[in-house]
C-alpha cells in the first residue's frame, strides 16, 4: 500500500501546475492532444521536453509525451539540471516514490542502485540521495508522465548539476548500462534560452535545436561554450543523447519549437522551449 511509502511531497502543485487532480488531468491531456506529430518512423527511444509551468511550455511539452501514446514501458528515467546549489555533481531522491495530484510513482531502487554503483566506478563517486528536494525540472514532468503512460510505470530519477563533459558522458554510459535490455523510455527535461528578446531567442534556440537534431551530446555543450545557443538542462540533455546512441539510437527529430512570448505576448524578454523525440530506425 502507498500508505507504507516513503513519498516525496510535491513542493510546485498548485503553482507550476495545477493542484486539482482533474483540472491537471484535463489539462495535460489538452496538451497532449493537441499536438499534431509528424509520421514518426522508427522505435522511441527518447523524448526532449521543456520544463517551465505547464501554462508556458505545456502546449510544447504535449508534442514530446504524445509520442508516449501507446507505450507500456516498465520504467521511465528522468534526467533533469538540478536548479539549487547542492555541492553534489549528481543527485536522486531519497524517497521511494514521487507524488502529483494524479497519484504518486514509485521509484525503481533496484535501477537507481544499479547505476549508482556504476557512476562510482567510473567517476568515483554516485549519486546522492537527497529528501524533500524543491527542484521542479524533474517534477514538472511527472503528470504528463502519468497521463501518457499511467501511474504504474517506475521512475529512474537523476538531477544534474556537474554539467561537464567528463561527468554527463559518464552518466550517458551508465543509464545505458543500467538500462539496456529493459522496456525504457530517458525523458531530458531542458528548457532552452533564458530572457532575450524574441528573435534573439529564436536564432539562439535554432542552433541549440540543430545540436540536437544532429545528435551530437559533444556540440550540444559546446554550443553553450561558445554562446551560439543554450539549454539550462544541457547535461540532462547531453547525458540523455549519449545513453541514447550507446541504447541503439541513430535519429533524432524536432517536433515543436516556441517561446514564453507566444504564450504571454511579451516578447522582450522570452524563454525558449524545444520538443523532441529521439529514435532507433532500420537501416536499410
Amino acid at each position: 500500500m502507498s500508505v507504507n511509502l516513503d513519498i516525496r511531497p510535491s513542493p510546485i502543485a498548485g503553482q507550476w501546475y495545477p493542484g486539482d487532480p482533474k483540472r491537471l488531468a484535463m489539462t495535460v491531456d489538452r496538451y497532449i492532444e493537441d499536438a499534431r506529430l509528424p509520421e514518426l518512423e522508427g522505435e522511441l527511444v527518447a523524448i526532449i521536453t521543456p520544463h517551465a509551468g505547464h501554462m508556458y511550455s505545456g502546449p510544447v511539452a504535449g508534442y514530446a509525451f504524445a509520442a508516449l501514446k501507446g507505450l507500456k514501458p516498465d520504467i521511465v528515467a528522468v534526467i533533469s539540471p538540478m536548479h539549487y546549489p547542492y555541492h553534489e555533481p549528481l543527485l536522486t531522491t531519497a524517497h521511494e516514490a514521487y507524488e502529483t495530484p494524479l497519484g504518486i510513482i514509485k521509484v525503481d531502487k533496484e535501477a537507481v542502485q544499479k547505476l549508482d554503483e556504476c557512476l562510482q566506478n567510473e567517476l568515483g563517486y554516485g549519486l546522492t540521495r537527497i529528501r524533500r528536494d524543491q527542484e521542479h525540472s524533474l517534477e514538472i514532468e511527472l503528470p504528463f508522465i502519468q497521463q501518457a503512460i499511467g501511474t504504474e510505470v517506475k521512475l529512474l530519477p537523476v538531477m544534474v548539476r556537474d554539467q561537464s563533459r567528463r561527468v554527463t558522458r559518464s552518466l550517458g554510459e551508465c543509464l545505458a548500462k543500467t538500462l539496456r535490455g529493459r522496456n525504457t523510455v530517458l525523458v531530458a527535461s531542458t528548457d532552452l534560452s533564458h530572457f532575450y528578446p524574441q528573435a534573439i531567442a529564436n536564432q539562439l534556440d535554432d542552433e541549440m535545436l540543430r545540436c540536437i537534431e544532429s545528435f551530437d551530446p559533444d556540440e550540444v555543450i559546446r554550443a553553450e561554450e561558445e554562446g551560439r545557443g543554450f539549454a539550462c538542462g544541457r547535461g540532462a540533455l547531453a547525458a540523455v543523447l549519449w545513453a541514447a546512441k550507446d541504447l541503439g539510437a541513430n535519429t533524432v527529430k524536432i517536433l515543436k519549437h516556441a517561446t514564453s512570448g507566444d504564450v504571454t505576448g511579451d516578447t522582450s524578454q522570452v524563454v525558449g522551449y524545444g520538443a523532441a523525440v529521439v529514435l532507433r530506425q532500420k537501416s536499410g
